[in-house]
């Protein structure tokens, strides 16, 4: 459901910066149904990628091979995503609070001596700044979801409205947060996430139980589509490739 929410997210034409894992998954399985014309591009400087089968990383030679154009990864960066030129990005999170903050750096303590100490930034941060609009990908839990982040590594909305126009963030932020249970979309008031629909299947009783605040909920609150055979189908044949390339 996470996979399939997230690549009806993506619309025909537009170009999206892709990480591995969900997001390559989700980009893919948009190109290979409503998107044909979803334009990837891999933070390793492949744009307009076109690969067969699912990526191992982004330094698989797949991507490169069937770019439209491999460039420097400061070039990405610097020509394509900051100044505003890719329209979605995708992120995922260890921890994520109301106004779409997302930590992937450090857990409890403080910078120096934390509990847990994460993966880090790499290009999240830029991403969340610059990118036309943010979907979030992440698995909804009190652990993940929860009041305040330990430590801001990408900013979604700060402590609310006005925070992105203050820092000068050029992206829209993160506008769509998709998770195991339905979808959250940032208020356009208020900045905080709202639930606006469930997977088939769950209740608003168990989102709000996973959510460390008081989960704002839509008054036209709906359930999103399941996935349709043709969706299935091409997302078995997709998970199937990665099985392949491993041997």
């Amino acid at each position: 459901m996470m996979t399939v929410a997230a690549a009806r997210q993506l619309r025909d034409g537009s170009t999206c910066f892709v990480g591995i894992g969900l997001p390559s998954t989700a980009a893919n399985l948009a190109r290979a149904t409503h998107a044909p014309n979803l334009v990837l591009i891999y933070e390793s400087g492949c744009l307009g990628a076109k690969p067969d089968r699912l990526p191992l990383s982004i330094g698989d030679g797949i991507l490169a091979d069937t770019a439209d154009a491999v460039v420097s990864v400061p070039e990405v960066f610097n020509y394509w995503l900051q100044p505003g030129r890719i329209d979605v990005g995708f992120l995922g999170a260890a921890q994520l609070d109301r106004y779409g903050n997302i930590n992937t750096t450090v857990i409890g303590g403080d910078y120096a001596d934390p509990t847990v100490r994460l993966p880090g930034a790499g290009g999240a941060p830029e991403i969340a700044a610059s990118c036309g609009e943010v979907v979030v990908a992440v698995r909804q839990s009190l652990r993940t979801f929860i009041e305040r982040v330990d430590f801001v590594t990408s900013v979604g909305y700060g402590s609310g409205p006005g925070d992105r126009e203050r820092l000068g963030l050029r992206g829209g932020g993160p506008r769509v947060v998709i998770t195991d249970l339905g979808v959250l979309e940032a208020d356009p008031a208020t900045c905080e996430l709202t639930l606006t629909r469930l997977h088939p299947g769950v209740t608003v009783e168990q989102a709000r139980a996973a959510t460390g605040w008081d989960l704002a909920v839509a008054q036209h609150l709906t359930t999103g589509e399941p996935p349709t055979a043709h969706e299935l189908t091409v997302l078995r044949a997709l998970e199937a490739t990665k099985k392949g390339a491993a041997r």
